[in-house]
């Protein structure tokens, strides 16, 4: 099985459609919770820190983070869906969080403006060049302060390769099913993904990929955009390995790391 993957697939794959198939994951409040339970204890933030959820999608870390008291947190993303989504839902909830829109490999953001950056959910690894992934952890290094901490959570290449399974699927209430194709070539998982409705028939029809990372790779690349101080958790019980087949999100690492 080859997976022909457009090499913008990202800018259009972060809908709606992409908040219905994905949503036992992100849209999942029990996760996010146990997620920010974990990542709390790696970094210590303070309600007086600024925080920047990068590639953020529609902020469901960030809704988080201000419910539990740390109230300056700005959410990224390129998608204005995600975006618009995540606005909507902070002003139900009267979160003052702002959302901005862009692309992260060259944001516009302030020189040294937060005191930690997060790249989270695989966030990072999604356009398929490797110079894109040095740039977005540029862009992080440039815009945290000093003593400023970054942490990423992307996926493990390792159990990534000892686990996948290459057909999944999963049913979304009485009428949508998921089907997945996936393979592993190299460094990406490459997929592809058809939405159905059983009354209607097919809703989507999309390929994309995702990088997989090894942790010697992870720490050439954080040392080489200028971090220090680099230390790296293998985490696979977050999203309840043994609940289901959550692709990418069954096998991740947790990356810590500073700005000198």
């Amino acid at each position: 099985m080859t997976i022909n993957v457009a090499p913008d697939w990202w800018k259009t794959l972060f809908d709606e459609v992409y908040l219905t198939t994905d949503a036992r994951t992100v849209c999942n409040h029990e996760l996010t919770c146990r997620e920010i339970d974990i990542f709390c204890k790696l970094i210590s933030i303070n309600p007086d820190d600024s925080l920047l959820d990068f590639c953020g999608g529609h902020g469901r870390h960030s809704l988080e983070l201000y419910r539990r008291g740390y109230k300056k947190c700005t959410v990224f993303d390129y998608s204005h869906t995600l975006l618009r989504v995540g606005a909507e839902n902070a002003a139900n909830l009267k979160c003052n969080i702002r959302f901005i829109q862009g692309d992260a490999r060259n944001s516009q953001l302030e020189d040294e403006k937060y005191d930690h950056v997060m790249i989270l959910g695989n966030s990072l690894g999604y356009v398929p060049d490797e110079k894109s992934d040095f740039s977005i952890l540029s862009e992080s290094f440039r815009v945290l302060r000093s003593k400023g901490r970054l942490l990423l959570d992307v996926t493990d290449g390792k159990s990534v390769r000892e686990r996948l399974m290459p057909i999944a699927w999963h049913e979304i209430g009485d009428d949508v099913v998921v089907c997945r194709q996936r393979e592993v070539n190299n460094n990406y998982i490459y997929a592809r993904e058809m939405v159905l409705s059983k009354k209607d028939g097919l809703i989507r029809d999309k390929n994309y990929c995702i990088r997989i990372y090894e942790k010697n790779y992870l720490k050439e690349l954080l040392g080489a955009a200028g971090f220090t101080d680099v230390n790296i958790f293998s985490q696979n019980s977050i999203a309840g390995i043994n609940e289901a087949d959550r692709g990418c999100m069954n096998h991740r690492l947790i990356i810590t790391a500073c700005k000198p």
